[in-house]
Order: C-alpha cells, then sequence, then structure tokens
C-alpha cells in the first residue's frame, strides 16, 4: 500500500472485506513504514522487507500507482493489479497516479481497477487464471521491461514534445500585460534585501510590479514598505511553518494577482527578466511556469549557467537538478498552486529542496517553459541558510526519494540524489552511512561523480574545500 506519505485506506478496506467474503483467500498487506491498523480477520500486515518474496509467491499482487511498486512486482513475476490514488478523494494532491496507471494499463504493464467491483472481479479472475498474470516478456526481460514502464513516465507531463524547440514569443502590447507579485523571503540580511529590492523596482516592466516581502523569525522592517502606485512594497511577517516555504507561501497567499514571482533577498532580477517571462505566460495559457537563465557570483568571479531547451517535463526533472531552474527565476500562475497543486511543501526536513520539489510536482501537471537567457544574477556565499547543514540536507534528500518512487526508474536521477546524501553524511562525520549510500549511487549509475567526492570526504579531504571549487566553476554538490 505504500502508506508513508500518502494514506491510502480505501485500497486497504478492499482489501479486508475482500477477506472477509473469502475465508479461503490469505490477504497479505505491506502498509510501509507507518504503523499498521489492526488487521481485519483474514489479512495480515507484512515487514516491509519481505515485500519482494511475499509477491513472488502470492497468487494476485494488488499494488496502488506507484512505479517502483508496480516494477517490483514485474519483477517478482507477477503482472500487477492496479489501483491509482483518486485526488478526488483527497488520497494523493493531483491525478498523476490515474493518468499513469491508465497508460500502463493501455500498455499491458498493469491491470487497472477504479472501483471495488472491478477489483474483486479482477482479483477473482487473477486466482483462477494466474497465467493471465504474469507478465508477457519482451526481449530483453524484466529490466527491459522496468525501462519501458520508466519511459512512460513522460505522461504524467501534457502530450507535448518536452524538447520542442520554441521560438521567444513576441511581447504583447504594453497595455495588455498584466500585474504581477514579488515575494522576497527574507532574514537577517538587510543589506542584501534593499539590494535585491532596487533591481525590482527597476525592472523595465510598464505593468505594475507589487512586491511583498515577507520576514521570516526576525521582526518586519515596516520603513521598507511604499505606496508608490507603480511599484508598491507590502511588509509582512511569515505566518506560516518558520523557514522558506513557509515565508513563500504566506506571500503567495497575500498576493492579489494572478502572476507571482519569487526572489531571494539575496539574488538580483536583471533587465528584461519580467517582459521575456510574462510574454510566455501571455502567449501560452497553458503553461503554469517560466523560468530563465542565471548569472551566478562568487567571490570576484561570474559565469551563466543557461539551460538551452524551451521546455523542461517531469523526468528530465527526474534525471537532473537542471540548476539553472532557480526559484529566483520563477515566474508562475497563483491558480497552479492555490486551486492545484497546493503550496510549498513545508514538509520538508528544514526546508532545503523545496523549490526542487515544487519543480518536480508542478512538471507533473504541465511542461515548464524556460527562458534561455542569464536573467537572474544568483549570489553564492557563505552566509547561505543551508551551509554546513549537512544532516539537514541529508535528512530531506532522503524525503523526497520517499515522497518520488519515481526516482527508482530513473537510475541517472536516482545515483545524483544518493551521491548528494553520501556526500552530505560524509561531510557530516557518519562515514558509515556515507559508504552505503555512495554505494547505492554507483550501483545505479558507476560514473555518478558524487559519490566519488563522497569517498574523497571520507578520506579527509574538506568537504569545504570541495564546495569552494565547484562554486568558483557556478557549479554544486
Amino acid at each position: 500500500m505504500g502508506t508513508d506519505h500518502h494514506p491510502f485506506t480505501r485500497l486497504i478496506d478492499w482489501s479486508d472485506c475482500y477477506a472477509l467474503d473469502r475465508p479461503d483467500v490469505r490477504v497479505l498487506v505491506q502498509h510501509g513504514a507507518s504503523q499498521a491498523p489492526a488487521a481485519a480477520e483474514g489479512t495480515a500486515y507484512l515487514d516491509r522487507g519481505d515485500l519482494g518474496s511475499a509477491m513472488g509467491e502470492a497468487a494476485a499482487v494488488v499494488t496502488h500507482g506507484g512505479p517502483a511498486t508496480i516494477v517490483q512486482a514485474r519483477e517478482s513475476g507477477r503482472l500487477p493489479i492496479a489501483v491509482a490514488r483518486d485526488p478526488e478523494l483527497r488520497e494523493h494532491v493531483d491525478d498523476h497516479q490515474l493518468r499513469f496507471v491508465d497508460r500502463l494499463d493501455e500498455a499491458g504493464l498493469v491491470r487497472a481497477c477504479s472501483s471495488y467491483q472491478q477489483f474483486c472481479a479482477t482479483v477473482d479472475k487473477a486466482l483462477a487464471q494466474p497465467e493471465d498474470f504474469r507478465p508477457r516478456e519482451p526481449p530483453g526481460g524484466t529490466t527491459a521491461a522496468a525501462l519501458r514502464a520508466g519511459r512512460l513516465i513522460d505522461v504524467l507531463a501534457r502530450p507535448v514534445a518536452p524538447h520542442a524547440d520554441r521560438s521567444q514569443p513576441p511581447p504583447p502590447p504594453d497595455s495588455e500585460l498584466p500585474e504581477i507579485t514579488a515575494v522576497v523571503p527574507t532574514r537577517d540580511r538587510p543589506d542584501l534585501l534593499r539590494s535585491t529590492l532596487k533591481h525590482i523596482r527597476g525592472q523595465d516592466y510598464p505593468a505594475t510590479v507589487h512586491t511583498i516581502v515577507v520576514f521570516d523569525g526576525t521582526e518586519p522592517d515596516r520603513s521598507l514598505a511604499s505606496a508608490d502606485g507603480h511599484r508598491p512594497v507590502r511588509v509582512l511577517a511569515n505566518t506560516a511553518v518558520p523557514g522558506l516555504a513557509g515565508a513563500r507561501n504566506t506571500g503567495l497567499l497575500a498576493a492579489r494577482t494572478e502572476l507571482v514571482a519569487f526572489c531571494d533577498d539575496d539574488d538580483l532580477w536583471l533587465p528584461g527578466k519580467l517582459r521575456a517571462q510574462a510574454a510566455v505566460l501571455c502567449a501560452e495559457p497553458g503553461t503554469e511556469l517560466v523560468c530563465c537563465g542565471i548569472r551566478v557570483r562568487y567571490g570576484g568571479a561570474e559565469s551563466d549557467r543557461l539551460l538551452r531547451r524551451s521546455s523542461v517535463s517531469f523526468t528530465d526533472l527526474l534525471r537532473s537538478r537542471l540548476t539553472e531552474l532557480h526559484p529566483s527565476t520563477f515566474l508562475l500562475r497563483r491558480s497552479a498552486l492555490v486551486d492545484g497543486c497546493g503550496g510549498v511543501d513545508e514538509e520538508i526536513p528544514g526546508g532545503y529542496g523545496e523549490d526542487y520539489e515544487l519543480l518536480l510536482r508542478l512538471a507533473r501537471r504541465a511542461p515548464i517553459r524556460n527562458v534561455a537567457e542569464p536573467l537572474v544574477r544568483v549570489l553564492w556565499h557563505r552566509r547561505s541558510h543551508f551551509g554546513g547543514r549537512w544532516q539537514t540536507i541529508s535528512n530531506a534528500l532522503r524525503w523526497l526519494l520517499g515522497a518520488y518512487p519515481e526516482f527508482r526508474l530513473v537510475p541517472r536521477g536516482y545515483a545524483r540524489v544518493a551521491g548528494q546524501i553520501a556526500f552530505a553524511e560524509a561531510a557530516a562525520g557518519r562515514r558509515g552511512a556515507a559508504l552505503e549510500w555512495a554505494t547505492a549511487a554507483l550501483r545505479a549509475h558507476w560514473g555518478e561523480p558524487r559519490a566519488y567526492l563522497a569517498a574523497a570526504v571520507i578520506c579527509g579531504v574538506s568537504p569545504g574545500a570541495v564546495l569552494r571549487t565547484l562554486h568558483k566553476c557556478g557549479r554544486g554538490i
């Protein structure tokens, strides 16, 4: 059932009812890491470590719509009976599982069920005709089947060519450009904040740009507020969960415009940013998020990070973090979050990587558009909130792997995150955990460089020295 992050009592109730109606059938439920409820008569709960062997011994296997569980069932020689979580029943934040399972059903990789009656009929058929519920192996065996399932992750985005070369749309007339709200979270960086606000005010954007400065954990500086009709500034205190995610959500909910932009208090918008991005959103009503390139400044050096493509899919983001898609470049539709997939996640440990998680969530709904120009200057410095907080970084990345099991279907993407965890654990002095995660990274992809960097830190190389070298090249771990 995989109930660690998304409760799925509906499927558990179906299993319990099936067991009660058929006393000759034994039902095992693998409940995940959370505590299992009391089992109904005829139902038992299974330790997660025994899942693979139990699948191989079972007459039929029922799963939710998670890719990792589906692949594990197929590798165990069972064609899974899949029931996707339904967002209308508050079992998930969006409908990506429904679409994913439907496409797998069309491809013959699962048998999909959407009602209790269909569930019972399908399980009955699996027990009566077990050979019909064995995977039909394509050339290459179960590995090829898993890879084919992995490629179907693309259906989680809308059916457009993810790397289609789209030219920058012509800017609409000045009178048609919409108002925009800039949300700027801040904490104890007044000098940097004032420079950020100056660059927002200086945007060559003819429509009104509202700015909401959200103070997180510090007393708001009311002197920053301004009633300027063209560039008004509001000052608020974070009323959500303390941290960057809560501060962004406070500003997002307070915004009165449909288009909302994020900007960190140590980054600077360069001329033309809002014009270029707003042109895309005005021309494409189905687009929900537009990013752009960045100019990284570290010490006295600058380097441009540009993504040479105009569209980014969910699969692209599983393969790579795509650092170019920095949160200070985000211009998004407020309704996509507030009325759609939800705000910035406030449950990620320490708030680390909340921008990446938001990218993944939005890319499930629609491809992310990108303007391949460096329109934001990003300052990397030692005053970064996460500088040296290695255990927080490790905890957050492990949370991400649990929340997005699709990483298991993209070996390079899984290796990248596992390598980051290995480096963080090594920097925190936890050698055993670092070796474990470095090994997992190399098993997924032997060429993952973060695993080797983690090994170097285990052997005594300073993690700070590694990061400084990477930052000089405009790179991070």
